[in-house]
């Protein structure tokens, strides 16, 4: 387990855990390096100072805040410790919700929380506590010179942390053209639609059955180019259907035929050679 990214107590009620944080997620993009197109060099970023027209070391570099034009307060990391609120080190924990009152739409980043050693007892009790009350905390705790409104959950053994949006940060629909009472849907297509949702859907979620193609093609280009050979583009997909009917019954057939496939795929060799014997 990597290095914590915070540590400080989890506050419910009188009870104080302390705990570490960790992240719960790390992203595998492929990532690029910014050359220079005529020799193949890295390109470097510089901080140049628009007054002097000079590069500026790191530590000659401050924070300031635009109060007005060209008017700034510095703050340095003193000042960002004297801020006088209690999430600053503690995960307090407001009150506590059925999970389905919050809209995935909030959440944002996830963590794992660690107990210390002498949290080990209260933390197991607020985990059995989140189990048999079928809750989750509404908390708050400050990171990277933010108040991070958040939920804490039951995850995998032990307590996730869910930063999420203000309210006042997710934007609103009311600007986008949506259908209106006006467009209307024939029973038949949504019987079609409902149908399709059917053949579609799981008895369970089972996500590590989904890879990043995209990654992994891309990869692969990666590779045919430092071995020098000509990578060709792919066809584009048209969609001819326009008609949603006839887009409904033809997605029915195609999902038809996709678990007829997957179902012979998955029949044993011994019984397909019977089969075929019988024919």
């Amino acid at each position: 387990m990597p290095r914590p990214l915070w540590k400080g107590a989890i506050r419910f009620s009188m009870v104080a855990i302390p705990i570490k944080l960790y992240s719960a997620t790390e992203e595998k993009d492929v990532r690029f390096n910014m050359l220079h197109k005529e020799d193949g060099s890295r390109i470097k970023q510089k901080r140049f100072c628009a007054e002097e027209d000079v590069e500026v070391p790191n530590d000659e570099i401050v924070k300031g805040y635009e109060i007005s034009k060209d008017r700034y307060v510095i703050m340095d990391d003193e000042d960002f410790e004297k801020v006088p609120i209690a999430s600053a080190h503690e995960i307090e924990i407001q009150e506590f919700v059925a999970l389905d009152q919050i809209d995935p739409i909030y959440y944002q980043k996830t963590y794992y929380l660690e107990p210390d050693e002498v949290g080990l007892k209260p933390f197991a009790l607020l985990m059995k506590t989140l189990e048999e009350t079928d809750r989750v905390a509404i908390a708050k705790v400050t990171m990277r010179q933010k108040e991070q409104l958040c939920a804490l959950r039951l995850h995998r053994g032990t307590i996730a942390l869910e930063t999420l949006f203000y309210s006042d940060e997710v934007r609103s629909t009311k600007d986008l053209e949506l259908p209106g009472k006006d467009i209307k849907v024939s029973d038949k297509e949504v019987a079609t639609a409902k149908m399709i949702v059917d053949m579609m859907s799981s008895e369970e979620l089972d996500l590590s059955q989904y890879k990043d193609e995209y990654r992994d093609a891309l990869n692969e280009i990666i590779q045919a180019k430092a071995a020098g050979q000509i990578i060709e583009a792919p066809e584009p997909i048209v969609a001819n259907v326009t008609d949603l009917s006839e887009a409904l019954r033809a997605s029915v057939e195609a999902i038809r035929k996709s678990k007829a496939g997957e179902k012979k795929d998955a029949e044993p060799a011994s019984h397909r050679r019977q089969r075929a014997k019988a024919s």
